[in-house]
């Protein structure tokens, strides 16, 4: 896996981009805990293991 620096605005479009997709019901890729609803809560917790779907293309 390559890894670059995010920027901060990034990294919000990743976590809203997920956040919205889960919230419109696509599956979740880790196990969470019950409590854990919050599609922000997710899609961050989904960020900081590295496992979001999204890639970033610069140019």
């Amino acid at each position: 896996m390559i890894s670059m620096m995010l920027t901060k605005f990034e990294k919000a479009r990743i976590i809203g981009a997920r956040a919205l997709q889960i919230a419109m019901g696509a599956p979740v890729i880790l196990d969470v805990s019950p409590d854990m609803i919050d599609p922000i809560d997710i899609a961050i917790f989904e960020f900081d293991n590295g496992v979001i779907p999204i890639t970033i293309r610069r140019k």
